[in-house]
């Protein structure tokens, strides 16, 4: 019996053909693939790889359904239950965005309808061909041609439940490279692009003009920042998805919902679903500036332990705690 957490409802696989800067056809499967062990490997593996890559683009469906059929596709195939039908529907509409991209090239197109403890979505992956070595029954070497799992370069996902529901973000993708992503992404019909560094900026900015608002002395805003930072910190590093109202709950227990509040609004322009980019996370520990004639950074923290003051009313900046080799740099000078 499988312990995968991933059910799948229906898998098929067509293929792709086309080269760069030439024309695109497509081979279709007349069957839907049998669900058994290896079609459960398969599957497991891309989800799990497709969830541990950086830089996913997400968004929602266009509302023009004739320049961008993806939405009335799924919502039929939700009607009906007619996946065949969907996939050949879908695979036509690559092949459309496919002739529109030069750079566009062949590849097997798995598509799968999958549900597990967390969602219930449609999958999609184009995934290529390698060549490698197996033994045949006579003990000699030969060539084998595997496909290509550990370079997932165009997949996306679509959100059955967050869509049903009216959510806004229920389309992610990976963004890649030039225009193959571009492509991509307009034939999954989706109208945005949500940067996960960009949202990452926008929620330290929220977190920032938070704690100002709130008027919190310097000791609790320092813990709040450390709270935030050791908390995106972790989620980007296992690959986990914000949801602002549980992190809003980590980062400020004593009043969430406040916090929630702040960093839903409209102003902002915050979303959920995007995994925090770690680069973007520094300013809630560290100050970094720069002029003409110099560069500086320094964490939070020493403004507290005295090791940098700074006197507004001289405008000056004073460094303590000096290591010996800048002090000879400087003595030599």
């Amino acid at each position: 019996m499988s312990t995968s957490p991933n059910t799948i409802q229906h898998l098929i696989i067509h293929q792709l053909h086309k080269e760069p800067n030439g024309p695109a056809r497509v081979a279709l499967s007349s069957t839907e693939m049998p669900i058994n062990s290896a079609a459960q490997r398969l599957v497991d593996h891309l989800c799990q790889l497709y969830g541990s890559r950086n830089g996913k683009g997400f968004g929602k469906f266009e509302e023009d359904e004739h320049e961008y059929p993806m939405p009335a596709l799924v919502r039929r195939y939700v009607d009906d239950a007619d996946f065949l039908g969907f996939s050949q529907q879908a695979i036509a509409q690559l092949q459309v965005r496919a002739e529109q991209e030069p750079e566009a090239s062949g590849a097997y197109v798995l598509m799968a309808h999958v549900s597990n403890s967390a969602m219930d979505f449609l999958f999609f992956a184009l995934v290529g061909e390698v060549i490698g070595t197996a033994v045949n029954a006579d003990m000699h070497l030969e060539d084998s041609i595997h496909l290509d799992m550990d370079h997932l370069r165009v997949a996306g996902r679509i959100d059955l439940g967050v869509w049903q529901a009216g959510g806004e973000r229920y389309v992610s993708f990976l963004r890649g490279r030039g225009d193959v992503a571009a492509y991509f992404k307009l034939f999954l019909g989706c109208n945005d692009m949500v940067t996960p560094l960009k949202e990452t900026q926008k929620l330290v900015k929220g977190l920032e003009q938070f704690v100002e608002q709130q008027a919190l002395s310097a000791q609790d805003r320092d813990e709040v920042f450390q709270r935030a930072h050791n908390l995106l910190d972790e989620m980007g590093n296992e690959q986990g998805e914000v949801n602002l109202a549980e992190v809003a709950s980590q980062i400020y227990p004593d009043a969430p919902q406040a916090l929630q509040d702040a960093l839903q609004h409209d102003d902002l322009g915050l979303v959920d679903g995007f995994v925090p980019d770690r680069r973007a996370i520094k300013p809630l520990m560290r100050f970094k500036a720069a002029a003409p004639e110099w560069k500086l950074e320094f964490d939070r923290a020493s403004l507290r332990s005295g090791a940098v003051i700074y006197d507004k009313h001289s405008d000056t900046l004073v460094l303590s705690n000096i290591p010996d080799k800048l002090k000879k740099a400087l003595l030599e000078q």
